[in-house]
């Protein structure tokens, strides 16, 4: 245990001080052997193709990392490897942060295309409350699946869990879409994803509220959650839109389609500077959940 948390810091730091690998990144490969499988077994009214897809993708990596793992020495320094690969809390930084200096001079055509990357709704159209809470949005969700559900998953299965994790958060984001395409192909894989981040997920609903407004982050929560679509996004959106004293959700165009959803939070409508308070949102919870792995890790040696 006392090497598992050591390992996890080092990851995290890693992840703090390096920031994602701007080339070789692993997840790279494994996006085209995704687009591979999806146009080999993605057929009509075929959940069936969709779960041996996701099988294919996901268990073979994750033995690979299990036998790996099991090396002296070579193992503990692999697991490092593993969780920073599989960590985005700098990355999460590196894509929202220009959003938001694009949005303070005043360049909305560079801040809709800079948010058009990050997220699946139009964009074309927003103005700067648009694009901001568009950003806070995917900041709120996106630390809680690239971070703290990675590091959650680390934690509990070692360096097989996050990459196990990590492989199936991004087949949700490649697969798990509601439309005619994926509609039945990517369901396990969007069910796998539900599955492996509802405990994470209010988790980080938790730290969210502790790191901001506690009292409105809890009520959102406790109010909101459940009229989200998404079992593990709704905690996490409304517990960090009550945090900040922000209003999310409202509607949306999703693939030319317009899309009303719940209201989340409570206050303002989202402004540039609330993108750079969300990114401090999580950057505070981060060292919330890294003490308390010092601490866990002082006492193992107590």
């Amino acid at each position: 245990m006392s090497a598992l948390l050591a390992a996890a810091i080092l990851g995290v730091l890693l992840d703090r001080l390096l920031g994602e690998p701007v080339r070789w990144h692993p997840l790279v490969g494994f996006g085209r052997w995704v687009q591979f499988l999806e146009q080999r077994l993605n057929q009509p009214h075929s959940i069936a193709k969709g779960a041996l897809a996701w099988c294919l993708a996901v268990l073979p990596l994750t033995l690979v990392v299990y036998g790996l793992v099991q090396l002296p020495w070579f193992g503990w320094a692999f697991s490092v490897l593993c969780l920073y690969l599989c960590l985005g809390g700098q990355s999460l930084v590196a894509h929202a942060k220009p959003i938001a200096v694009a949005l303070q001079q005043g360049n909305l055509p560079l801040a809709r295309e800079l948010v058009g990357r990050i997220v699946s709704r139009d964009t074309s159209q927003l103005d700067e409350q648009g694009i901001a809470k568009a950003t806070v949005e995917s900041v709120l969700e996106n630390g809680s699946d690239a971070v703290f559900a990675a590091l959650f998953w680390f934690l509990l299965l070692g360096a097989p869990g996050v990459v196990l994790y990590r492989l199936s958060n991004t087949l949700d984001a490649m697969w798990g879409y509601r439309t005619p395409r994926f509609l039945l192909f990517g369901r396990v894989a969007a069910r796998m994803d539900d599955v492996l981040n509802y405990l994470p997920a209010r988790l980080v609903a938790l730290s969210y509220s502790l790191c901001g407004n506690l009292s409105r982050g809890l009520h959102c929560w406790q109010t909101q959650a459940a009229a989200w679509d998404s079992p593990n996004a709704g905690p996490v959106m409304a517990a960090g839109a009550g945090a900040l004293e922000l209003q999310l959700g409202g509607a949306a165009v999703y693939h030319g389609k317009l899309t009303e959803r719940p209201p989340l939070g409570i206050g303002d409508a989202s402004r540039a500077e609330d993108i750079l308070r969300a990114l401090q949102l999580v950057r505070r919870s981060l060292v919330l959940w890294s003490l308390l792995l010092v601490l866990l890790w002082g006492a193992s040696h107590a």
